[in-house]
């Protein structure tokens, strides 16, 4: 098989790359649109030159509609918004997930203490999809199941493998997104756990400027 041409210019050679190791993996596809790596940042700056999939835009605050915004009219790629769930919940929730399908949004991600019942409602609401996070493997996987969630978020540090293997026990067809760590090999770990994406966390900006500032100041 041919590899792809490659197009860049002088201006952008500088981007985030995700692995490579996630092209081994199966994608979900959404809408027609196959996705297999999702960035999960909320810095506009990163989002705007990266060569991920899509965005997981998630962030320790309430959600805020301005900010959803803000990211998907930046973005050049399908966002996925956080809309709650722990602390904001109930109708607010379901109203920033409705909002946020409005905006443009490609799906919403809830939070690990959403209950069932806000799923079941946000289902009758909207017409994208609902991703949940799934922490732990004592998280209620079947009543997610059964609450119509479309989309596992599995984010369970070290044992996000066992996690994927416990989901695909249950269910071999739902789709699941993975944190895959580091290295490639964590990565394909969890792919061949059954994971069909993975979310990828890139360097901070502060990060990406050290490196930049330490070339500058040996030239």
């Amino acid at each position: 098989m041919r590899k792809p041409p490659v197009f860049t210019s002088r201006f952008r050679t500088k981007i985030v790359t995700v692995p490579d190791v996630i092209d081994n993996c199966s994608g979900i596809r959404i809408f027609g649109q196959l996705l297999k790596s999702f960035l999960f940042s909320t810095d506009v700056a990163i989002i705007r030159n990266t060569n991920a999939d899509a965005i997981i835009a998630v962030y320790p605050f309430t959600p805020q509609p301005l900010i959803s915004h803000a990211l998907i009219g930046a973005s050049d790629k399908p966002v996925f918004c956080g809309v709650g769930g722990g602390i904001t919940s109930g109708k607010r929730c379901i109203e920033l997930a409705l909002d946020a399908e409005f905006q443009g949004a490609l799906g919403v991600i809830l939070n690990k203490p959403a209950p069932n019942d806000i799923i079941k409602k946000m289902k009758q609401k909207i017409d994208i999809p609902i991703v949940i996070t799934i922490v732990s493997e004592k998280d209620d996987i079947n009543g997610r199941l059964k609450a119509g969630v479309d989309i596992f978020n599995v984010s369970g540090a070290a044992s996000t493998a066992d996690i994927v293997k416990k989901i695909r026990d249950i269910d071999n067809d739902i789709p699941i997104i993975a944190t895959g760590g580091k290295t490639d090999e964590t990565i394909q770990q969890v792919i061949d756990a059954g994971a069909n994406a993975i979310s990828y966390t890139p360097p901070t900006t502060a990060v990406l400027f050290k490196e930049i500032m330490l070339r500058y100041r040996s030239e």
